[in-house]
């Protein structure tokens, strides 16, 4: 658990923005984590140290190859560029950085040095400098022995590439300040980054994965080749441990990494001595693979498995971690298909306890679970729920997806509101997105891409994630949106099902779907005009062409309650206005409604790209015919066969297809 609310950005900060940072190290990360932060924080002055002049050097040119690079594909304007490479400091002197907010540590791991380089550090900078190191697997306890001032510092481990990566471990130690950390991963998720806090273990909580994962495949090498093993490795990650080895020359690491397991934890964990005699491995590439014999690959994947799922129970079962952040870190920083315990759960726990059982004897001392199998998978794996003045807030995270919605995702929204809507301690909730940058970016095809052509399979799936939006729809206790960034589709239509909503200033809503060959299944071509029909035109923009909706607008229109200035203001107001509307939630009316005339329009969106005329007409219709159902639950339901009208289009398929081939759709060869 950590030290506050599980959402980082409902932590009021204790110190501000860092204005001038130094990182330690301009060898291969550092420059990657420095790169990070001038791209958060352009207006940062960062200082580059290092021992050798040439380091330097190149690392300041790799910001300025990153930045140029990223202006090249539209990703930076040559302004951000510019601001991202100015006010940058190389230097060889530790003097230079005595300003410093912040020093970042990403020195080779050796803990002498480290020692030493923090009594430099602490020798120039102020008391209350923050002070943190990169290491991947060597306690923070011992590292940090020798401060003056531990309280400051801890463990910050990043994930290569650091610059894009969003993971960074975040370690709770005993002499760190709770403020601390709290503050840390308060900075990461504002900053675009997913904190995840660990206790100071050897090898914190991820690199217990890989490293062990990487060393089990090396003790494997006496069943099957490097090659052999990658391929049966495809299964679980996107590249497999050899690859991954030669990628990150790494096996000098496991080597050290393995070997301070063994002399605190146990001497299962001993490198493979194969390490020491290798350079480089023979293997193949993500996605490739050569033929391995039936047996041969089914002792390799048991083993694999039996590896992963050993050092995954082991982590809960000593709180090392939390299971969603275990989970998330393993497909987020590591490569993994899926996380062990979603794994865990889909292989089911017959499989899952053979794969234990063979490493078991195989491999004696491996730690083994101390709970039943069910104990590992109950948690909440999308959402974060936090209290606050009796309030549950209820924070959407999935950020590599912008907080899109899916079936789990859903599932648990719903029970979460389901546990707590009857209890007299909970007034209402909020619902608000992970991060800056998005509420909820839409809701992931998923199995629609199977109906394309099946009407009433997509008219039956579009009620079928309808089920926590209908269940919103008849509730006494108030459910509150708090846009915190884009709500895009899906996202939208779940805000406009709550009871309230209030946004960011900067925040902005869209319904891209027509720009896919579909229309809105769950509610959008209802909804807008039952609860604010005087704004109609404008929904018909943004239904028929994507037309964005900036908050300031919605604002004025009336479907904004509320606007706020940052994250903690917009919490405010959302847990505010479930107060307002306590005991007096109104339901969608049901009724026809007068909207705005459908003019007709060209078939082309907001941003120029041709659409498909065929879908448009199936969505004017819909609109129309559910403005004059006598009753809200017909309208629904007139959106949902429109739904299943549009997934038998071919522009449904092209649309469908163009996207997940991550193209633009060419309406016209299906008109």
């Amino acid at each position: 658990m950590t030290t506050g609310y599980l959402n980082p950005l409902l932590v009021s900060p204790p110190r501000p923005l860092p204005r001038v940072v130094a990182v330690i190290g301009a060898g291969t990360i550092g420059p990657d984590i420095g790169y990070y932060l001038k791209s958060a924080l352009p207006g940062i002055r960062l200082y580059l140290v290092d021992i050798s002049q040439t380091a330097v050097d190149r690392a300041i040119q790799r910001f300025h190859d990153y930045a140029a690079k990223a202006v090249a594909k539209g990703k930076m304007s040559a302004e951000e560029a510019k601001a991202t490479t100015s006010n940058l400091v190389g230097t060889l002197d530790y003097n230079d950085i005595a300003e410093a907010d912040w020093v970042l540590e990403a020195a080779t791991e050796n803990i002498d040095l480290k020692r030493k380089i923090f009594a430099a550090i602490e020798a120039v900078v102020g008391p209350d400098a923050l002070i943190t190191s990169n290491t991947s697997s060597l306690p923070a306890a011992e590292i940090f022995s020798k401060l003056k001032h531990p309280g400051r510092a801890t463990v910050t481990h990043f994930f290569a590439p650091a610059w894009r990566n969003p993971v960074v471990e975040v370690i709770r130690w005993r002499r760190a300040a709770p403020a601390t950390v709290e503050y840390l991963r308060w900075f990461f998720c504002s900053t675009g980054k997913v904190p995840l806090v660990t206790d100071d273990v050897p090898c914190f909580m991820l690199d217990r994965i890989f490293d062990n994962w990487c060393n089990e495949s090396a003790l494997l090498l006496d069943k099957a080749t490097a090659a052999e093993i990658d391929s049966v490795a495809n299964e679980f990650v996107h590249a497999g441990p050899f690859f991954v080895l030669n990628l990150a020359n790494g096996n000098p690491i496991i080597v050290e990494t393995n070997t301070l397991q063994a002399e605190t934890e146990g001497e299962h964990y001993r490198p493979a001595s194969i390490f020491g005699s290798v350079d480089r491995w023979i293997t193949v590439s993500p996605g490739k693979s050569v033929p391995v014999a039936a047996a041969k690959s089914s002792a390799v994947r048991e083993r694999l498995m039996g590896i992963l799922f050993s050092q995954s129970v082991d982590i809960l079962d000593r709180c090392i971690g939390e299971p969603a952040d275990l989970d998330f870190g393993c497909r987020q920083a590591l490569g993994f298909k899926r996380g062990p315990l979603d794994l865990m759960r889909d292989l089911g726990e017959k499989v899952t306890g053979l794969a234990l059982m063979r490493l078991r004897t195989e491999r004696a001392g491996m730690p083994m679970p101390k709970r039943p199998f069910a104990a590992y998978q109950n948690f909440l794996r999308h959402i974060l729920v936090d209290d606050l003045d009796g309030v549950k807030v209820i924070t959407l995270r999935r950020p590599e997806a912008l907080n899109a919605l899916h079936d789990e995702m859903t599932d648990e929204i719903l029970s979460v509101i389901r546990r707590f809507e009857k209890d007299s301690r909970v007034i209402g909730f909020v619902l608000v997105g992970y991060g800056n940058r998005a509420f909820c970016a839409g809701a992931d095809i998923g199995r629609f891409v199977d109906m394309l052509g099946d009407g009433p399979a997509s008219t039956q799936y579009a009620r079928d994630c309808s089920r926590l939006l209908v269940h919103l729809d008849r509730m006494k206790k108030p459910v509150v949106a708090a846009l915190n960034g884009m709500a895009l589709g899906g996202g939208f239509e779940l805000a406009m099902r709550c009871h309230g909503i209030v946004a960011l200033r900067s925040a902005w809503m869209q319904m891209p779907e027509i720009t896919l060959g579909i229309v809105h299944g769950i509610g959008a071509m209802v909804v807008p005009y039952r609860r604010w029909p005087k704004a109609s035109a404008e929904f018909h923009d943004m239904l028929r062409q994507a037309k964005r909706l900036k908050a300031d607008r919605a604002f004025e229109l009336g479907v904004i309650d509320d606007l706020a200035e940052d994250y903690p203001d917009l919490i405010r107001t959302a847990i505010a206005r479930v107060k307002s509307l306590t005991g007096g939630v109104v339901g969608i009316p049901d009724g026809p409604v007068a909207i705005a005339e459908l003019d007709p329009i060209a078939p082309v969106s907001a941003s120029g790209q041709p659409l498909s005329a065929e879908v448009i007409r199936i969505l004017e219709n819909a609109i129309r015919t559910a403005a004059v159902a006598p009753t809200f639950a017909e309208a629904l339901e007139v959106g949902y066969l429109a739904w299943g009208d549009s997934a038998c289009t071919a522009a449904a398929r092209e649309g469908i297809t163009a996207f997940k081939d991550k193209r633009k759709p060419d309406f016209s060869k299906v008109a």
